[in-house]
């Protein structure tokens, strides 16, 4: 059980407060609720460049980690579909310098043609090198062209292309700013050897000047139903075939979603689950295969993956990943998979809350998510999970008319 305290400043920014003192640390991390789902297909990429950008500096702070680290501290970020994660990890005796810094940020990017330029060319360089010129490298780039069609999930995270980076100009860079990375569109959550009272205090004093902003709507555009399955085959300069196939799933906050990654986990995690049990170590088709979701707010995608074994044709390699995953629509799985599955979630769980910003972040998911106590809630709701329960959520996922399958051969296979 995670506890903690929630207040919101006059401008909109939400703060969540997690006392824990039986540590000496203290982890401040920021949220905002802008990720590549709140671009336009004409701008992609500008919530990764931002997140780069936004340790170039602010208007009173020239580099932003040096004063973190001469804290003793340190930070990092991620971003992803939906979201802007940022977070830092000091002593909690120098907890106000993390406030300094985070708040002076929010408040205004020190916005120079230089520091763009030079981010830019950091997000570009990553583009080439894990998208363009590493195997398999743009899978994700077309599964996601392949599976929506509409909706702004169409494109990766990194952007739909190198030239939207590339042309990103300081005017629509301080618009994007000055519309998503405000006070009233983040989470501040504070965990560890801190007080509620202390942390807003420092709230106040180092956030609640911050303009507010104008207030933020959204208009995504909702992905129509697929009704026909969709093919893409490529060929290129990779070492095997691989197959990936994405079935449309649910939303992360719809009541399937627990079930839909139980069931992941049966077909995925570990040498016994089924996809790696039948098609690796006994049809021996796959040299490896995965199964994940994408844990999306809006509707995601259910995505299993594999590389084929030299010789196995792309149809043998299909058919028998369908042959595994029909067998969880038509067969209800016994109690003792089941149990199985759902002792290996609480303990990844339960782990995972042994980390003060483990906590922190989760704190910031969920309250983007709508609720914060929904973190408290996890292992109650894997544990509600029926083994029926699997079976028609497995029949909602694993329909034909939803699927998207890429081929991906290898010029050396041809």
């Amino acid at each position: 059980m995670i506890k903690f305290e929630e207040f919101v400043l006059p401008n909109g920014l939400k703060v969540i407060v997690h006392e824990d003192h039986t540590t000496s640390m203290a982890a401040v991390n920021v949220l905002y609720k802008v990720g590549s789902r709140d671009e336009t297909p004409q701008q992609t990429g500008f919530a990764h460049l931002f997140e780069h950008f936004m340790f170039e500096g602010s208007s009173n702070i020239p580099h932003f980690d040096s004063p973190l680290q001469n804290a003793g501290g340190e930070s990092n970020a991620f971003t992803s579909n939906d979201v802007t994660n940022y977070y830092d990890i000091l002593p909690a005796t120098n907890l106000e310098t993390a406030f300094w810094l985070e708040s002076d940020r929010m408040l205004s990017l020190a916005f120079e043609t230089e520091s763009l330029e030079t981010q830019k060319s950091v997000v570009m360089e990553e583009f080439k090198e894990h998208y363009i010129n590493q195997p398999y490298g743009d899978v994700w780039h077309k599964m996601s062209a392949l599976a929506y069609k509409v909706h702004p999930y169409q494109w990766p995270v990194i952007g739909l292309n190198l030239s939207h980076v590339e042309h990103v100009e300081l005017p629509s860079a301080k618009e994007f700013f000055f519309k998503y990375y405000r006070p009233g569109n983040a989470v501040l959550v504070v965990a560890g050897d801190v007080t509620v009272a202390q942390v807003k205090n420092l709230a106040e004093q180092w956030f609640g000047e911050i303009p507010a902003g104008e207030p933020l709507t959204r208009h995504i555009p909702l992905e129509p139903e697929q009704t026909e399955p969709r093919m893409l085959e490529v060929t290129a300069d990779v070492p095997v075939n691989a197959l990936y196939i994405a079935y449309k799933m649910c939303a992360r906050m719809h009541p399937d979603y627990h079930a839909a990654d139980l069931l992941r986990d049966i077909l995925s995690t570990g040498e016994s689950s089924r996809l790696y049990n039948k098609l690796v170590k006994e049809q021996k088709l796959f040299s490896n295969i995965a199964a994940y979701t994408t844990e999306t707010i809006d509707d995601g995608l259910f995505m299993i993956e594999g590389k084929l074994n030299k010789g196995v044709s792309m149809e043998s390699a299909e058919k028998a990943i369908e042959e595994v995953v029909l067998q969880m629509v038509t067969h209800t799985i016994d109690e003792q998979e089941l149990e199985k599955v759902q002792n290996k979630m609480e303990s990844y769980l339960a782990f995972g809350e042994t980390n003060i910003l483990n906590r922190a972040m989760n704190l910031a998911y969920y309250e983007m998510l709508g609720n914060p106590n929904e973190v408290n809630l996890e292992i109650e709701k894997y544990r509600s999970v029926t083994a029926e329960k699997i079976r028609e959520v497995a029949g909602r996922i694993f329909i034909k008319e939803h699927s998207n399958i890429l081929r991906y051969y290898s010029k050396n296979q041809q």
